[in-house]
């Protein structure tokens, strides 16, 4: 009975209850209007072709186009409302307006030393139009005099951040997806707590959504009152608005500014395998020590702007105020991010533009295959021309609806001669890409399209550095531990399964 009076009492499930009696709401406002007179009927079809025209001249993913056109054409009056409410990917404008005005501001001193485009340039051209992609339209430099160190288990970078942390001198900046009261976070929360008392400037973003079902609500003024700088990213109200769509999926930790880790490992202990959820939690994660930190160190600060609305002066930050010899070289390093603030899909950009120029092989780690047709086109483009094309998906899922949709993607690569494979012991989030000896990215995008067109997303853009040599030994290490899919597999599916998957890569955009 208690367990029942707390579900019902918490957060998450006022949020679900106050956001299914609005959609049924509006199911009933649709169903009642469409048994009104023909005038008025006839007027909701006339705009729902309009608005069907009009998404469909837009310049948007065409998957997009194709399942709002299908929502609005079968429930016209219902999907005219929900696509005003959702169906633009634009954030708040207050946000936008915060970001921009970050930007401009630090224009002038986060350029990009030329000497480091001049070397890579003359190493390879080719790849140095990748990075350049980055720089140009991520906004975020290239750096050497980086090195790094790649995470196979989160567990394994777990250990290094609390080292890491508990050498901070200056300031903290955290920046999570979800973090969760636990051994993992009480170990963390006990070094930030001790650091504000020798007087470092501790500063923590998470996600209120994120966290809707492992924080209390409010959790930052508990934090706040321990002396932590905290802000909650778009906090959660039972409302529908287009804004709801919007996250801060990043993961990122600053020290001093020239100590930074990213990847898929939120502060949460299924995430270094203290709670077993879903079997064995294989994620990864990368640390780097140098200049390269500088973009992660501006990243967090213009998200800091933009939630608490407080300018810093970001370069007091960089990473030589507090550490005055040149930093080792490990080849080159380009942190980035990505957000819905605009048109650019960086993050899916980034993946495309590795698998295209691939010449060898792409080994690709990711929690969640659910691509739209340019991803399906560049994957099996590659593999037809000879390059080693493999993937890796969970065993054990999170979500089996959402895994029986990803499952729905298998066939279509297999037969282009990519190789598939799920992982036996249990669930894999982390997302990774590895090509031809070169170039890796780590990061926190999924191959989603919550990851690739909605949320707010960073990674690390690598190129002959350690990381990535060690995130190829890593994913060879892992292959064998997989169950490869074969396409016997994939026929045999019963008609009933694969009638719901087809009707789920039908509106996968909008779930």
């Amino acid at each position: 009975m208690k367990k029942l009076i707390d579900l019902i009492s918490s957060r998450f499930f006022v949020f679900v209850f106050a956001v299914l009696l609005q959609v049924i709401w509006l199911l009933l406002i649709s169903w009642g209007m469409s048994s009104l007179s023909a005038p008025v009927t006839m007027t909701a079809d006339i705009l729902s072709i309009l608005l069907v025209l009009w998404i469909v001249n837009k310049e948007i993913n065409p998957s997009y186009k194709l399942a709002w056109t299908i929502l609005i054409l079968v429930l016209p009056i219902f999907g005219m409302v929900v696509y005003l409410l959702f169906g633009e990917s634009r954030v708040a404008k207050k946000m936008t307006e915060e970001s921009d005005a970050v930007v401009q501001e630090i224009e002038n001193y986060f350029r990009e030393n030329d000497k480091v485009r001049e070397k890579i340039e003359a190493l390879n051209e080719g790849i140095s139009n990748q990075s350049a992609y980055i720089r140009d339209y991520a906004k975020f430099p290239l750096h050497s005099h980086t090195s790094t160190r790649y995470y196979p288990l989160g567990e394994a970078m777990f250990l290094d951040m609390l080292e890491d942390l508990k050498r901070a001198k200056h300031f903290i900046f955290l920046e999570y997806f979800i973090i969760h009261e636990g051994k993992m976070w009480n170990s963390i929360l006990e070094i930030l707590e001790q650091k504000v008392k020798e007087g470092v400037d501790v500063r923590l973003i998470y996600d209120d959504m994120g966290c809707v079902t492992t924080l209390p609500h409010r959790y930052y003024k508990k934090l706040q009152a321990k002396g932590i700088k905290c802000a909650a990213f778009n906090p959660v109200r039972p409302i529908l608005n287009i804004v709801l769509n919007n996250r801060d999926h990043r993961k990122i930790l600053v020290i001093d500014g020239h100590t930074g880790y990213t990847g898929g490992i939120n502060l949460a202990d299924e995430y270094i395998n203290e709670e077993i959820r879903f079997g064995h939690w294989k994620d990864t994660g990368i640390r780097l020590y140098g200049e390269g930190v500088w973009n992660l160190t501006v990243m967090f600060l213009q998200m800091w702007s933009i939630i608490t609305g407080v300018r810093t002066h970001i370069p007091a930050y960089s990473p030589y105020v507090f550490h005055t010899e040149e930093f080792e070289s490990d080849g080159f390093v380009q942190p980035y991010g990505d957000s819905p603030m605009d048109n650019e899909t960086v993050g899916e950009n980034v993946y495309l533009n590795i698998i295209s120029q691939a010449k060898k092989y792409v080994f690709i780690c990711t929690p969640y295959l659910i691509i739209d047709n340019e991803m399906m086109m560049a994957l099996c483009l590659a593999a037809k021309k000879g390059v080693d094309v493999r993937i890796i998906t969970p065993g054990i899922p999170d979500k089996k609806m959402v895994f029986l949709l990803t499952q729905s993607y298998y066939k279509q690569l297999i037969e282009a001669g990519v190789r598939v494979y799920e992982y036996t012991p249990g669930f894999v989030h982390s997302k990774t890409f590895v090509c031809d000896d070169e170039i890796a990215t780590v990061g926190t995008i999924n191959l989603d399209y919550r990851s690739l067109y909605l949320h707010f997303e960073c990674g690390v853009w690598m190129y002959q550095s350690q990381a990535v040599r060690e995130a190829k030994e890593d994913m060879e290490a892992t292959l064998p531990k997989c169950k490869e899919v074969s396409l016997d597999f994939c026929n045999k599916r019963n008609i009933f399964v694969r009638g719901i998957q087809s009707i789920m890569r039908l509106i996968a955009p909008l779930l």
